[in-house]
């Protein structure tokens, strides 16, 4: 029959979900398709056939402090039996060397650490770690990492792993009212090239806001403004830049339970401005009541696969945000200001990370 053949089983095989059992279920069937799977170099084609489709959230990483020392934990969002264990994941270093969580994209995790003044790339699926010193010149006083703005400029630089080098500098001076504090970085790979978008307010002052884009492409900064002009309560706690329905740059702005999706669009004569699409009431949406359980805040952002993560007083929420379907996948008490959560979003194999093998996820999954 078909299955008798290799080649054609592997090409079956690598069609797969890419979830993390998949592959240790698969080994599981007997000696010849754990052999397949188990062939240096199949993981590796597993992955870059699910290139063009997003990878799925595997969980999210928090910055944590127990007893005096600050760890970074991750915290699976899977059902069994694709749950991972959070020590898999989770990042412990150096207390003297505290590293900052700046985000996660495309698989891996960036860090900055201030005492070395280098970022920290880290693959958690390989555990692959690369060290790259920030460039000269790139540091001032009060100068954030995640992007830079001081004096009324914004600068950038890019660094690229194929060559192994930083760019050139990229800078852009700001109009005077701009903020001058920024936000979580956000990535947004929209149809006519890759950004990179950062929210920049004064929570402090008059909480304006302004979304600061880096044109990858165009090499440019530039700053765009955000589609509401009521000051009251703009914080990135209610706010999060994101890919519009269909392509483009879209906004979501939540006013209480109120979700506003909107979306940049071009004129014939090349002005650009936002246009307000749907709008929706999440009380409704995740049967929550107003009256008793508060507010929900963002706090989190997985930019491929276009979910954005909810903190409310009776858990935590995941929401699609072209589908509406949305998933509670932690209960949490009540805290005084919700953490900030860096959704992973990447294609593993149990079987091979982690130090265990993909049997034992399965009898962790289930216990």
């Amino acid at each position: 029959g078909p299955l008798d053949d290799d080649d054609l089983l592997r090409e079956i095989l690598l069609r797969l979900p890419p979830q993390p059992s998949s592959l240790p279920r698969t080994s599981l069937v007997c000696k010849r398709w754990r052999g397949l799977v188990s062939e240096p170099g199949f993981y590796h084609r597993f992955r870059f056939h699910r290139r063009h489709n997003p990878p799925p959230i595997l969980g999210c990483l928090v910055d944590l402090y127990n007893q005096g020392k600050r760890y970074i934990s991750f915290m699976s969002t899977l059902d069994p039996p694709n749950r991972i264990p959070a020590e898999w994941f989770s990042l412990h270093f150096n207390h003297g060397d505290p590293l900052r969580l700046l985000g996660c994209c495309h698989g891996l995790v960036l860090l900055f650490s201030k005492t070395r003044f280098e970022v920290l790339v880290w693959d958690p699926v390989t555990g692959d770690r690369h060290r790259l010193a920030i460039p000269p010149g790139f540091y001032a006083e009060g100068t954030a990492i995640t992007g830079a703005m001081q004096h009324g400029e914004a600068f950038a630089c890019v660094y690229s792993s194929e060559t192994g080098l930083w760019g050139n500098f990229i800078s852009a001076l700001l109009p005077s009212d701009v903020p001058t504090t920024t936000c979580d970085i956000q990535i947004l790979a929209s149809d006519v090239g890759d950004s990179l978008y950062w929210l920049v307010n004064k929570v402090f002052l008059d909480n304006s806001s302004s979304i600061l884009e880096l044109d990858l492409n165009g090499q440019s900064i530039n700053v765009i403004p955000v589609p509401m002009e009521e000051k009251a309560a703009l914080t990135n706690c209610h706010m999060c830049v994101m890919r519009a329905k269909g392509g483009g740059l879209g906004f979501l702005y939540l006013s209480y339970f109120s979700a506003q999706f909107w979306k940049r669009k071009t004129d014939c004569n090349g002005v650009a401005s936002w246009q307000l699409g749907r709008a929706i009431e999440l009380d409704k949406l995740l049967s929550l009541k107003i009256e008793r359980k508060g507010r929900p805040y963002i706090i989190g952002f997985a930019s491929q696969n276009n979910v954005v993560f909810l903190w409310t007083r009776v858990g935590i929420f995941m929401l699609q945000l072209d589908s509406l379907q949305f998933k509670k996948i932690f209960e949490i008490g009540i805290l005084n200001w919700p953490p900030c959560y860096y959704p992973y979003e990447s294609v593993y194999d149990a079987g091979t990370g982690g130090g265990q093998d993909g049997a034992e996820l399965l009898q962790d999954a289930e216990d």
